[in-house]
């Protein structure tokens, strides 16, 4: 049966569909995910539909370009002129996509419209949500982990245009500091190996990319799950509990919206820095963008 409730559903780990739907319906992370896209391109759209050089009234072109201009600026100075042009749509995509996605999920009825078994009574409201309708699309680690892949196969396509092969084996295994002679062959075995932990700690990053937007947006979905049904947990009356459900998650829901706007900086600038990292040319190479090391 699908109904609203009162409480927010305890979001598990896996992303769910309705029971016994076919393989190609989207579960209903996806379905948010979806509609998040569609309210992002529609903004867009309107937003953009009639440029002006100087604007008539103050309206979405105007925070459209703001949010552009500020996120070129910043994305600019991580990765460096020589690269902005390439990354930025993706960097930006990445940013906007999961601002959107974390805030689309505190709006009311995500989490708390969904399917269960209604128990003989008045009312036509759940006591429990078996399956929420919309589940936020970032607590779902398929989304996470989805974006964190599609990172790590631009950024190695960039460093390897970008630096060439033999260039980016010696940044891994080379030895630094310009030694020559004697030294460089002695220490050529312990840059190798060092080398080799970095290869490893790249192989990582989609891990801790995707774990650590999943784990905050996952646990801030429990929280307040915990937080709307902590008055029937510790045993209060129906009227105090009714209450403490309706005012104790609204703190929370304000510590929310700074969380998904902290973890949509931090996924964004941590890709854009990995691409600095890689991509930036050693003092003397000739490219007047990088910054030297």
């Amino acid at each position: 049966m699908l109904s609203p409730s009162l409480f927010l559903a305890s979001i598990p780990i896996n992303a769910q569909r309705p029971e016994g739907s076919a393989w190609w319906v989207p579960t209903n992370s996806l379905l948010v995910g979806v509609i998040v896209v569609g309210l992002i391109l529609l903004f867009t759209r309107r937003a953009t539909s009639k440029m002006a050089l100087v604007p008539d009234k103050p309206g979405g072109q105007n925070l459209f370009e703001s949010i552009v201009e500020l996120l070129y600026s910043t994305l600019e100075g991580i990765v460096g002129k020589h690269m902005i042009g390439r990354t930025f749509p993706l960097l930006a995509t990445f940013f906007i996509f999961i601002l959107v996605a974390n805030w689309f999920g505190l709006l009311p009825g995500v989490g708390t419209i969904g399917f269960g078994h209604h128990e003989p009574g008045p009312g036509l409201s759940l006591d429990h949500i078996e399956m929420p309708l919309l589940r936020p699309t970032n607590a779902d680690l398929n989304m996470t982990l989805s974006m964190a892949l599609l990172f790590m196969v631009c950024w190695l396509y960039w460093t390897l245009t970008e630096t060439g092969l033999l260039k980016f084996l010696d940044h891994m295994f080379g030895v630094k500091g310009g030694v020559k002679g004697v030294l460089k062959i002695i220490l050529t075995p312990i840059f190798f190996f060092v080398g080799i932990i970095e290869i490893v700690s790249i192989m990582f990053r989609p891990v801790s990319l995707s774990l650590r937007l999943f784990g905050n947006v996952f646990a801030g979905e429990n929280l307040m799950h915990t937080m709307s049904t902590l008055g029937e947990t510790i045993g209060l009356g129906p009227v105090i509990s009714t209450m403490m459900r309706i005012v104790l998650p609204i703190p929370f829901y304000f510590l929310e919206l700074l969380i998904g706007l902290i973890q949509a900086l931090v996924f964004t600038l941590l890709c854009a820095v990995f691409i600095q990292l890689s991509t930036t040319h050693e003092e003397g190479h000739g490219d007047e963008h990088a910054p030297a090391h």
